[in-house]
């Protein structure tokens, strides 16, 4: 490159002094040593400019040919993402399916076993309102029984008023008693049973909710709230 710049101050040198011609702006050179200087910037050049020119000749083609392989990469990248996004829908799709078959198997249970601790709990209630209603009945008969034994007798007619009222209040006071106990055990029962119940539609829609995460644009599932009812 230095040979290129020392050429071309020599060239310049001898346009300066070459003679000029009368009435122009033109001069005499000798053409020996101008195109002896020209050969030696040529031939100082680098490769690199050829190169370089070859590649500015080649240019349209090397455009031309990178659009192609640009189109081409494009192309598969779009078919390659639509194939992840099918895939990814796919897996999306089976698991919010297997969430709701699991969910439906969680409330069928729960559902079950509200029936039979509802069954159960009616039946022991039932049993204990029969037991109160079968003392009270005994104890009024056995009031009755004994009013009757005391007014029979003259010299005692008052005391046995008052010990037949006594056994009777007393008969009233049992079954009234049984008759609480009964109603706290059903609404016991029922309480527990629906705390069970909330926790089982809790955790399925806990697990609901954590399926929409990985999949933003799957559909979502619609969830009846059995709770609310």
């Amino acid at each position: 490159m230095y040979r290129v710049f020392e050429a071309l101050d020599e060239l310049v040198t001898i346009v300066e002094e070459a003679r000029g011609v009368p009435m122009t702006s033109s001069c005499v050179v000798p053409r020996g040593d101008v195109l002896e200087l020209l050969d030696d910037v040529r031939d100082a050049l680098p490769a690199e400019v050829d190169d370089a020119q070859d590649v500015l000749d080649r240019r349209d083609e090397i455009i031309r040919s990178a659009r192609e392989q640009a189109d081409e990469t494009v192309a598969s990248a779009n078919e390659e993402a639509e194939r992840l996004l099918a895939e990814a829908r796919a897996e999306a799709e089976r698991i919010v399916t297997e969430a709701r078959e699991e969910a439906d198997r969680t409330i069928a249970a729960g559902e079950a076993e509200y029936a039979d601790v509802t069954e159960r709990a009616q039946v022991e209630a039932d049993r204990m309102v029969q037991a109160g209603r079968d003392a009270y009945e005994r104890a009024v008969d056995d009031g009755k029984r004994e009013q009757m034994r005391l007014v029979s007798q003259t010299e005692v007619v008052q005391a046995a008023h008052n010990e037949a009222a006594r056994i009777v209040d007393e008969a009233h006071e049992e079954a009234d008693r049984q008759r609480a106990d009964c109603d706290a055990y059903v609404d016991t029962k029922l309480a527990e049973f629906s705390d069970l119940l909330a926790t089982t539609l809790r955790t399925v829609d806990s697990g609901r909710n954590h399926l929409r995460g990985p999949v933003g644009s799957a559909a979502r599932p619609a969830v009846y709230d059995y709770q609310a009812q």
